[in-house]
């Protein structure tokens, strides 16, 4: 199966036309380290999806760095607020690694619902960013926030250094040292009382 109906899969289910119109409406581009997909004050105009590399979201404020999100290959990501307001973006989106993404600009996606109403399966990468922005940071404790990204998101824990994993599970960094520690025990733990 080809990246696009891969990436279009994720949202729901389409048929062959809707499908081959999905492929002629989203463009690809590569970015390498360091290049910046969204700037600063700019306005998200475009859904998108890794194929491959690493990309965070992050706001810099005198010199130091928090991470607002970090992405991996084969997910949808964008800045949420800034695409559904259309208003200024309030941090970066930048390629942490050499980066292949996925492209579909609003106009496409408007053009993709007036031809076919399966296409607005499409919000849901919206609702999923709403839902990371509200459970995620504001409703999990550190050890479930590690947890969810150790089973849900593993990817994460292999491109990304302990410090931008703390910044995104919004704890410090010894936070997360004792968070690790903890969470190991606890799996070491149910490792055994299964093997029993």
């Amino acid at each position: 199966m080809n990246v696009c109906l891969k990436a279009l899969q994720q949202t729901g289910s389409y048929n062959s036309y809707e499908e081959k119109l999905f492929e002629e409406h989203i463009t690809q581009k590569r970015y390498q380290k360091g290049e910046i997909l969204l700037n600063q004050g700019s306005i998200a105009k475009s859904l998108n999806f890794l194929v491959s590399g690493a990309v965070m979201q992050r706001l810099e404020n005198n010199g130091s760095q928090q991470i607002i999100d970090l992405h991996t290959e084969n997910e949808w990501f964008l800045n949420h607020l800034s695409f559904v307001s259309q208003s200024p973006c309030n941090c970066q989106i930048v390629a942490y690694t050499d980066a292949v993404v996925l492209g579909l600009n609003i106009h496409a996606i408007h053009l993709l619902i007036s031809r076919s109403i399966a296409f607005l399966q499409l919000n849901r990468i919206l609702e999923q960013a709403t839902a990371r922005l509200h459970f995620f940071d504001f409703s999990l404790t550190p050890i479930q926030k590690y947890k969810f990204v150790f089973e849900q998101k593993p990817a994460l824990l292999k491109h990304f250094p302990l410090k931008l994993i703390a910044s995104y599970l919004k704890i410090s960094p010894e936070t997360l040292s004792r968070v690790r520690e903890q969470f190991g025990r606890s799996k070491a733990f149910l490792d055994l009382n299964q093997v029993r």
